[in-house]
């Protein structure tokens, strides 16, 4: 598909060639917005502007990288404009304990916590935003180290950092929450 849509460019058929990249692309985008946002409706949002963005940006598309990093690389310097700027809420809807303790033995948060009954994303919410970030990026969208560190445009040692950081954190936020309902 991405072959059709590089020819597309070469030929300069703008409009065909972003047709073909919009269903291609267009879950990925939001997946990557929603990682680093953390708000489904913001990330709605920020992926219709990344969009537009893409569009106006076709024609100077130089194919010096793959279609999708282009495409990535876009989508995260528009989140990460938004977060410096304030142009996102810093809301998460997160809500239960437990989650940290799934995620360090489980190594993905979501499917343990889960069957523990445990909101993760409340805890998420607690946390500084760049280990909110690495966290959504490396366990909810299933990222190596490798593409979290390009996506944020890290060193690979400060992805690794940060964390580990964030899930001593989360440990942490989950075992105070226990402690504060009388759980054992």
């Amino acid at each position: 598909m991405q072959e059709d849509i590089r020819a597309c460019l070469h030929r300069r058929q703008y409009r065909k060639a972003f047709d073909l990249l919009l269903p291609e692309f267009q879950s990925r985008v939001f997946r990557l917005a929603y990682a680093m946002l953390g708000d489904a409706a913001l990330a709605e949002d920020m992926a219709q502007e990344i969009f537009i963005r893409i569009w106006k940006a076709l024609p100077g598309y130089r194919a010096q990288s793959s279609l999708s990093t282009w495409i990535y690389a876009i989508a995260r310097n528009t989140c990460l404009t938004a977060l410096k700027t304030g142009g996102t809420k810093k809301e998460v809807s997160l809500e239960e304990p437990g989650v940290a303790q799934a995620a360090e033995e489980a190594g993905s948060p979501s499917e343990p916590a889960a069957r523990a009954g445990i909101d993760i994303l409340r805890f998420l919410d607690q946390l500084p935003e760049k280990h909110r970030r690495v966290l959504r990026l490396y366990y909810l969208e299933e990222k190596s180290y490798e593409e979290v560190a390009r996506l944020l445009d890290w060193p690979m040692g400060t992805v690794k950092v940060y964390l580990h950081r964030a899930r001593k954190e989360l440990a942490e936020a989950v075992a105070q929450s226990k402690i504060g309902r009388g759980a054992s």
